[in-house]
């Protein structure tokens, strides 16, 4: 009995792939933190827990294999709550593991006792407490199998203080991985969809955040050229689709009816690939529940009133896009608003490019962001009215290159994301856009990714306001109130954590400092004040096309 539960859960970390597990360590899980310094997993030491939960949801969305977050109990725990509840509603495999008080005090009120397990079970696929320590390698395996299986979310282990350090046999044993493949298409559902597309007038795709996850950008590209659909991205699916393609209708998702919507408008029947309803609500692209859907996904569509599948297609989804493609025997036109959508994105863009006030507008810096970043780039746009301005108008190639949360919408995962995307793909640059209001909400993690030598470079779009906020009080209430605040010298504090501060005096000014920056192998922080009178500028603009 040489070994104890806090080893063996680190060698079947080992045994399930994990290169890294992102935490702070706390008294009550020391062995377990002391075990990982003996094995090939890299301990990423954070500065705040929610942080830990922000890198590994990161990580698992990039990966496809689970994240890992590790806490101490209490607090520690409840700290990694907000990026476990991010992970889940955007669908992203992590396993969260916590520590617990021990079983000798865990049935009575003690210092820092939680129901931790109560606590995470309604943001989880699965949450529960490890009770011995031979129950790890099974446990431990099901977490992993169960974040990382269709639908993929967050799963959360307690691990009492007492088991952690408990004894366990010489052959205690990870147990194998396995992993669960999708299945094939069913041929009958195949044909029915078939038959509904044989009698469609205007089909359209919509590719969600499912179609990136299954990597099915190839078989999507293959049918839309095969069929002659055109297709538009979620904000999460943005790059499954390229952009660039002649295709491309851009993404959708917007708080108002913008021009991807002109598509949606005469489209009479939808194919959603991947496409999951905590995205966006559905009644934004089918009003009027007239369309006929066609829902593509590895698991059955979830109920809603302006979301009813006439056929549903479970399987993998590459191989159902081909069998489909190959079911439907005619090709059709691209309807001239196809090309009227494109246009109306290209200007927007172009327009923006040509911009030099200053401060500078949010299209500017759109186009000075896309410029500077290789096609294969990841930039992560924080919530607000940066992820609006981002998920519009930035043109994106490839899948999870451009990187939002739209399910839980949670501010202030661009910086602690931003490490993490590094460091599953350490050859790509890799860029954090955030509003200051999100900055400073984790920007504490500019010491770990300067302590653990990760470059990685952050644009704050400056307002000093919670511009998002902002926007929408004008367009409900004709006016704003409580969301300004003051902001520190973002040069001399990202200097002061030892990283490179920047900031932009000039429209001029931008782009070459985003070069600069992202050629750096270090952490740069670039502040550039933005003018936001844009946003109400927008929606009155797409009005004013709407009706025309």
């Amino acid at each position: 009995m040489s070994s104890t539960a806090a080893r063996l859960l680190v060698r079947a970390l080992e045994a399930e792939g994990v290169k890294y597990v992102f935490g702070i360590p706390g008294e009550e899980n020391i062995h377990f933190v002391d075990a990982l310094n003996d094995s090939s997993i890299r301990y990423v030491l954070v500065r705040h827990e929610q942080g830990a939960a922000f890198m590994a949801e990161m990580y698992g969305r990039l990966t496809g294999k689970a994240g890992v977050a590790s806490a101490t109990l209490g607090p520690g725990a409840i700290n990694l709550q907000l990026g476990v509840a991010d992970a889940t509603t955007n669908s992203t495999p992590v396993v969260a593991i916590s520590a617990q008080v021990g079983l000798d005090r865990i049935y009575k009120e003690s210092h820092q006792i939680v129901d931790l397990v109560s606590l995470f079970r309604p943001i989880t696929k699965w949450a529960e407490l490890v009770p011995t320590a031979a129950a790890v390698p099974e446990m431990l395996r099901k977490a992993f199998k169960i974040a990382q299986t269709e639908r993929p979310g967050a799963v959360y282990l307690a691990i009492p203080e007492d088991v952690e350090k408990a004894p366990v046999s010489d052959d205690a044993r990870p147990l194998p991985v396995n992993v669960v493949r999708p299945v094939d298409p069913s041929a009958a559902q195949i044909a029915r969809a078939a038959d509904l597309l044989a009698t469609a007038r205007r089909p359209i795709v919509l590719a969600g955040h499912g179609a990136a996850r299954a990597g099915a950008r190839d078989a999507l590209v293959r049918f839309s050229e095969h069929l002659g659909i055109p297709v538009a991205t979620t904000f999460n699916g943005k790059g499954v689709f390229p952009d660039d393609h002649r295709h491309a209708l851009g993404a959708f998702g917007f708080m108002r009816h913008d021009h991807v919507n002109f598509a949606f408008d005469e489209a009479d029947v939808l194919i959603s690939v991947g496409y999951e309803l905590q995205e966006f609500d559905p009644v934004k692209i089918n009003p009027d529940r007239s369309k006929k859907i066609v829902h593509i996904h590895q698991f059955p569509a979830e109920v809603d009133e302006h979301y009813p599948v006439a056929v549903g297609v479970q399987g993998d989804l590459s191989r159902s896009l081909h069998a489909l493609g190959e079911a439907v025997h005619r090709r059709f036109t691209l309807s001239p608003t196809v090309e009227k959508v494109r246009t109306l994105i290209r200007e927007e863009f172009t327009r923006g490019q040509g911009e030099d006030g200053f401060p500078l507008t949010p299209r500017r810096v759109v186009a000075d962001i896309r410029q500077a970043m290789e096609r294969d780039d990841i930039v992560l746009a924080d919530t607000g009215a940066v992820k609006m301005w981002m998920s519009r108008m930035y043109p994106t190639y490839e899948p999870n290159t451009m990187l939002v949360s739209n399910g839980l919408s949670s501010m202030g995962f661009a910086v602690p994301g931003a490490i993490a995307a590094k460091l599953a793909f350490p050859s790509r640059r890799v860029l954090a856009a955030t509003g200051d209001g999100a900055f400073l909400m984790n920007s504490q993690e500019l010491e770990t990714a300067v302590r653990e030598r990760i470059p990685i470079t952050v644009l704050i779009w400056e307002d000093g306001a919670y511009g998002l906020i902002d926007w929408k009080m004008g367009l409900e209430l004709g006016r704003s109130s409580s969301i300004a605040f003051g902001n520190p010298d973002f040069v001399r504090y990202a200097e002061s954590f030892g990283a490179r501060g920047h900031r932009v005096r000039a429209a001029e000014e931008l782009l070459p400092t985003l070069r600069e920056a992202l050629a750096y192998e270090g952490v740069s922080v670039i502040t550039v004040p933005v003018d936001y009178s844009a946003n109400l500028a927008l929606t009155e603009t797409l009005s004013h096309v709407l009706e025309s």
